[in-house]
């Protein structure tokens, strides 16, 4: 009895000495197959220099990236934002009985049809009267030989010889077709980013769903229920934005064909989707639209001119307090003032398409401070 009691003494004593030992190894390394490990580097200057310089040196390269890639950021972000836009659309034909796939295939043969309305307007007229433009040239020259005051400064230091001659010489020529070739080249890179522009947006928009589900899930789960609803509602306004400035444009462009083919004006439909198009940006759209209108009909006329002039600006005010306001108090509730401060800010960005997404961002931006920051400065 005495025996295997000394015996499982001894065991006891074995086990707590490898415990021990495996303690002792595991604080100070003894154990470990590659050998025992070094104290931390200290922060030596050097060191810190070299990290700090590697920093640096990171987000010169991650900002000149974005530089170089900003142009198809560009597009990308603009395909997503009408991918946003086109989606209540979708939603609505989805309501309605559609599949998805048939929804966004409807809704993509409209912004198609869009686009064809939009080239069989434009394009005859352009390549018209930049032919008669052209053509009449010479006779511009010679019909200036009958302003008395043109006559004595030609008569005084050649004018109308000189320009003549320079119409007729062949660097003239050359020019023009440097300019046919650069207007080329404008017009198939245009046409390319437009096709790509299309493209992205179908795909945005059939995979609109699982986009958003991937970002969520980025979110902790304690938190993803709130940040889900908080996105869903975001992307609401920006889809009502979307539809709200396509449903003013489209007013304005219908206003002006009606005007315009009342007054006799030529190219009624081309000037119609002129001013369709640049009342889709911000602040200064329709005042562009309107310049050009009114620059075409002094061309043509000058009692035109002023009923354009007259229609410009009576339009512009009935939509500034009327129109607007309407359509937009369902979609986003943006102050005023934080319309035009926004607008500014985006275009001086991005430019045309910075005025376009800024009052959405503007939106979202006043969403998350009421739902999110205010509340929490609340509880504090």
């Amino acid at each position: 009895m005495s025996d295997s009691g000394a015996s499982a003494d001894d065991e006891e004593a074995s086990r707590l000495s490898k415990a021990s030992e495996r303690l002792v190894g595991a604080v100070t390394g003894d154990d470990q197959p590659f050998g025992r490990p070094g104290r931390p580097l200290r922060a030596h200057p050097f060191l810190i220099g070299f990290t700090g310089a590697l920093g640096a040196f990171s987000a010169w390269f991650l900002v000149k990236a974005v530089q170089g890639a900003q142009s198809a950021l560009v597009l990308i972000v603009v395909s997503l934002f009408l991918a946003i836009g086109l989606n209540p659309a979708v939603e609505f034909l989805q309501r309605r009985g559609l599949g998805r796939r048939l929804a966004i295939g409807a809704v993509f043969l409209v912004v198609i049809a869009f686009f064809v309305v939009f080239g069989y307007a434009l394009v005859p007229p352009l390549v018209t009267q930049t032919t008669e433009f052209v053509t009449h040239v010479p006779d511009y020259v010679n019909q200036l030989q009958h302003n008395p005051r043109i006559a004595e400064l030609d008569q005084r230091y050649q004018i109308l010889q000189r320009l003549s001659a320079a119409i007729a010489s062949a660097n003239i020529g050359q020019m023009a077709v440097g300019g046919i070739v650069g207007a080329g080249k404008a017009v198939f890179g245009t046409a390319f980013s437009l096709i790509t522009v299309l493209i992205l947006t179908l795909y945005f928009l059939g995979s609109l769903a699982s986009i958003k589900e991937f970002f969520y899930r980025m979110v902790p789960s304690s938190r993803r229920s709130r940040t889900r609803l908080l996105g869903d509602a975001i992307l609401v306004r920006i889809g009502g934005y979307v539809g709200g400035q396509l449903a003013v444009a489209l007013c304005a462009g219908i206003c002006a064909f009606v005007f315009l083919t009342i007054a006799g004006a030529p190219y009624a439909l081309a000037l119609a989707v002129v001013v369709a198009i640049t009342d889709l940006v911000p602040l200064v759209g329709a005042t562009v639209g309107g310049a050009i209108v009114t620059g075409i009909g002094l061309l043509t006329s000058v009692r035109l001119g002023i009923s354009c002039l007259v229609f410009v600006i009576a339009y512009q005010q009935f939509e500034n307090y009327v129109i607007y306001p309407r359509v937009m108090k369902h979609s986003v509730n943006v102050p005023p003032s934080v319309t035009i401060i926004a607008a500014l800010i985006g275009g001086a960005l991005l430019g045309i398409v910075g005025a376009l997404i800024a009052i959405p961002a503007a939106a979202a931006l006043l969403l998350i401070m009421r739902e999110v920051v205010f509340p929490r400065q609340n509880r504090n």
